[in-house]
């Protein structure tokens, strides 16, 4: 399995018989450095934690040009079928987990908000924010979309064992450096933790460093945005 950071909460995941991009905000998004189409080319899922405008990002766009399944929530799944014909779309809820071929996902907990600002402006409500857990290769890789510290990421690391984190740090509009670092320490097992959903916007966290610092379990990989890690 490979895992691309494109900068802020966007993430290739390149497993067998999948292609999975996470909150794809590429275009717009100061970190991402790639060429747009060469990296959008063979995604199979788009999966998408909340509808805010820096994750939703290029979603339409991609589910267009490829043919990918976006999996989200009902409310943005219902948004995208009324407005976008064509497009295919699974939604899911807190709890649920199914098998898409080669992968499975998981829907759990995240402590956010979730709304769409159209260009028209108009304000779309996004339905509960989510975590999404991949399932692949016989890894898992937990995405916690935007969240703080909650108690019941334990239920999380009891139900589901997640290997990989893809933890937000940025302050401010998530869990800050600290209490992520305590979230990681307190609640679960990661054998890799990459940190994310900083240093995109001057509001945001701009270093990893003192997360990586606070981290006592688990490797922490604070890899620059583009680069590429094999789990």
């Amino acid at each position: 399995m490979q895992i691309q950071w494109l900068g802020h909460s966007a993430f290739k995941v390149t497993a067998t018989g999948a292609q999975v991009l996470f909150d794809p905000f590429l275009n717009g998004n100061p970190s991402f450095s790639g060429n747009y189409e060469e990296l959008i080319a063979g995604t199979t899922h788009v999966l998408l934690t909340h509808a805010h405008n820096d994750h939703w990002g290029d979603t339409v766009d991609i589910l267009r040009k490829t043919g990918a399944l976006l999996i989200s929530s009902p409310e943005i799944c219902d948004y995208i079928e009324m407005n976008h014909e064509g497009l295919r779309v699974h939604a899911m809820n807190m709890g649920g987990t199914r098998r898409f071929g080669d992968i499975a996902v998981s829907v759990v907990r995240a402590v956010h908000s979730s709304s769409y600002n159209t260009a028209d402006g108009q304000i779309i409500y996004g339905g509960t924010p989510m975590g999404l857990i991949l399932k692949a290769e016989g890894k898992s890789v937990y995405h916690m979309g935007d969240t703080d510290i909650f108690s019941d990421m334990a239920l999380v690391e009891e139900l589901h064992h997640p290997e990989i984190g893809l933890v937000p740090i940025g302050d401010n509009f998530t869990m800050g450096p600290q209490i992520a670092a305590l979230a990681v320490n307190r609640y679960f097992d990661f054998r890799t933790v990459i940190p994310c959903h900083y240093a995109t916007f001057p509001l945001l966290e701009q270093s990893a460093e003192g997360f990586k610092s606070l981290v006592q379990k688990g490797r922490v990989e604070a890899i620059a945005p583009m680069e590429t890690i094999e789990i």
